[in-house]
């Protein structure tokens, strides 16, 4: 899929920055990648507050071949319905959006140093 093809797919949503990557695109949106594209197929960010909802609507992960070894992301298919009915892409989308905020919190947050100490 081209960047026009995925800006529009996701005009539901709203808009949408694509950027090349890897022989796919990232989608981003205020600043965050929560959707990335490969092979014509379009995968949305999950986290393990978003994952049951991708689960159970028979999504599965993006996985791709690093050296022979099937490297799992936490980038989930994106569900069929959400291609044809705008609702369906809003809400998905929401939810990929959702969990790049979180991600992107959780590295913002001062982390720990050995044994538990602050770091500085």
């Amino acid at each position: 899929m081209n960047a026009d093809a995925l800006k529009a797919l996701f005009e539901p949503f709203g808009p949408v920055a694509v950027k090349r990557m890897f022989g796919g695109a990232g989608i981003y949106a205020e600043g965050l990648c929560f959707a990335i594209e490969s092979g014509s197929e379009v995968f949305l960010k999950v986290d393990a507050q978003s994952q049951a909802n991708f689960s159970a609507a028979g999504s599965s992960p993006f996985i791709y071949d690093a050296r022979g070894k099937a490297m799992r992301t936490s980038f989930w298919r994106l569900p069929s319905a959400a291609y044809d009915e705008p609702e369906e892409m809003r809400r998905w989308a929401a939810l990929g959006l959702e969990a790049a905020r979180r991600a992107a919190a959780a590295k913002a947050k001062p982390g720990k140093g050995k044994r538990g100490e602050a770091k500085s």
